[in-house]
């Protein structure tokens, strides 16, 4: 298994599946399972019943997590690969695409 170079927070686009093209941001990352929850994307309906939490209980949409294998980071609307340069003694991530830094 590869290391995950998705982070939170980062901008990405769905390459496969139901939500294909669609762009959101990452709300976690589980690089034990290989996973991310991405805001907006691969919603579910869960039907809850009523708690001291949610009093009212009923049927609630939210993010389901995603493989990572199926979002990639996003630079300008298009997907791109990550890599990883030595600048100034430390180690960054760079968006293949443009050749820029990401972080």
């Amino acid at each position: 298994m590869s290391a995950v170079r998705i982070k939170k927070g980062d901008t990405v686009v769905v390459i496969a599946g139901k939500d294909k093209g669609k762009e959101g941001k990452v709300l976690t990352v589980n690089a034990k399972n290989h996973t991310a929850v991405v805001e907006g994307i691969n919603m579910v309906t869960k039907h809850a019943k009523p708690s001291a939490a949610n009093q009212q209980g009923g049927i609630l949409h939210q993010e389901a997590p995603i493989d990572i294998s199926n979002i990639a980071y996003s630079v300008n609307g298009k997907a791109t690969k990550i890599g990883y340069e030595v600048k100034d003694g430390k180690k960054v991530r760079v968006a293949k695409a443009t050749g820029k830094a990401i972080d």
